[in-house]
């Protein structure tokens, strides 16, 4: 579960603990970010020492809808990192049209680890993500027609740094965009991406299921 402001957070939390398998993401989103202030850090503090989270975010740089100014947005996010380093927690980062932005405030971390969400960008940015140290993740629109740049973005993306994700209930692949997105979508992301990078789809598969839990920390299927 993945949380974009406090509430939700707390949310995130409580069904984590309500369900085995169950994992939380704790963090305040760019569109979210104008109630960031020394009590939304200290409480996001506080919610991170839970067992059940994970991760920080989802966090970043909007510079698409800006719904809230450039400056806030940064220093919410850079606090966000500073605190996920600290607590050895991977990052959630969202970025929408701010990649070169987002790369500046990652840089000023060392350290860092986590996942570029719903990532959009092209090969030459996804290894600047890589080389500080992230997860790429794939959504749906790497199945949109026109999307053939971020299709030749993945197959330059290591192995061992690719994610798969549906971004749910937004994004659906293709044949289905436009319907409310749902973790059955997954295969129809995971075939495209499985051509571009010459995998199967199984060991594509089982790969970013490795990568996944070695980000996240998640456990392993029951048999």
């Amino acid at each position: 579960m993945v949380a974009n402001d406090l509430e939700s957070s707390r949310r995130a939390i409580q069904l984590a603990e309500r369900f085995d398998g169950w994992l939380a993401s704790v963090g305040v989103h760019p569109h979210e970010c104008g109630c960031w202030d020394r009590r939304t850090a200290r409480e996001l503090r506080t919610l991170a020492a839970h067992p059940k989270v994970r991760a920080i975010g989802e966090t970043g740089l909007d510079h698409y809808r800006e719904f809230q100014p450039r400056d806030v947005q940064e220093r919410a996010f850079a606090e966000q990192c500073a605190l996920a380093v600290e607590l050895d927690l991977p990052i959630v980062v969202h970025s929408r049209q701010a990649l070169d932005a987002v790369a500046e405030v990652l840089e000023a971390a060392p350290g860092i680890t986590g996942v570029m969400h719903s990532y959009a960008g092209d090969a030459r940015q996804a290894r600047v993500f890589t080389d500080l140290g992230l997860h790429i993740s794939l959504s749906g629109i790497v199945t949109f027609r026109r999307e053939h740049e971020l299709r030749d973005a993945a197959a330059e993306i290591p192995a061992e740094r690719l994610l798969l994700e549906t971004d749910a209930p937004y994004l659906s692949p293709e044949p289905l965009r436009g319907r409310r997105n749902e973790p059955a979508h997954l295969p129809h992301t995971a075939a495209v991406v499985a051509a571009a990078v010459g995998m199967s789809v199984p060991s594509l598969a089982e790969k970013t299921t490795r990568n996944a839990r070695a980000v996240f920390g998640a456990p392993a299927a029951s048999a």
